[in-house]
């Protein structure tokens, strides 16, 4: 999962789409040591105490939520998807108006 989220932000980040990952499990440390070692260019924010899981009622993981541009909820995908299969693709580039 992680190298798809990374492809799809290296692929439209140029076109508007913001991609964060947020971490419900590891430490601070952790964390930083493999996106380092991943060359990771998606921004990770970190949730130990659980408190975004709660507020976006995270079930499983991975969960993904699409937002649009005026900061409502367009989706929410349980599970891997894949977002760099031709209907991923299709999916985020009619998201982008494109």
């Amino acid at each position: 999962m992680p190298s798809i989220i990374e492809q799809v932000n290296r692929d439209y980040r140029d076109r508007g789409l913001v991609v964060y990952a947020v971490n419900i499990e590891e430490t601070r440390r952790t964390v930083a040591k493999w996106v380092e070692k991943n060359h990771s260019t998606v921004p990770v924010l970190l949730d130990p105490a659980g408190d975004a899981s709660a507020a976006y009622r995270i079930t499983a993981t991975p969960t993904a939520f699409l937002i649009g541009r005026d900061g409502k909820l367009v989706a929410k995908a349980i599970g891997t998807k894949e977002w760099t299969s031709e209907h991923g693709r299709a999916l985020l580039q009619r998201l982008l108006g494109r």
